[in-house]
């Protein structure tokens, strides 16, 4: 995609870009599980965790981490961009488990530009975790970004 200028942003609103698929795998999950002191079976205990979920299952928080980083894949390239930071979110939703050894993806959409005083610009993106073969995304968040040109 070919840079926009930061006063076309609004053009991009309503626009879905997907992320390629990855596969979360046990060892993904027992990384965050040891990082973030979360060993809570359901996440690192197969034998457990089976009977509740059919399998271990990935914590909200890693998948909500790795959008993050995939974010990149669906970028908006602003010119004159000088930094872009995560500004944080509106609004965090888990909406159903995502076991172990799914394919994934984010499907991220703009839905809103504000421009701001010295430069800045605040969008507000839609991200669905998509879970391969699932019906319901793993989570749905409002994720801010603000880009200063």
């Amino acid at each position: 995609m070919e840079a926009i200028k930061p006063e076309d942003l609004h053009k991009e609103i309503g626009k879905v870009q997907s992320t390629s698929w990855f596969k979360v795998d046990q060892g993904m999950i027992n990384t965050f599980a040891d990082v973030t002191d979360d060993p809570q079976f359901i996440h690192v205990d197969p034998e457990r965790a089976k009977p509740i979920f059919g399998s271990t299952i990935a914590h909200g928080a890693l998948m909500l981490s790795l959008s993050v980083g995939k974010g990149y894949e669906t970028a908006i390239p602003i010119e004159g961009t000088k930094m872009a930071m995560n500004y944080g979110y509106d609004k965090i939703r888990f909406v159903s488990p995502v076991p172990v050894d799914s394919n994934c993806r984010y499907n991220s959409e703009l839905i809103e530009v504000t421009e701001k005083e010295g430069g800045r610009w605040l969008l507000k993106f839609k991200i669905e975790l998509e879970v391969e073969g699932a019906d319901k995304p793993g989570f749905v968040a409002e994720n801010l970004a603000m880009i200063f040109v």
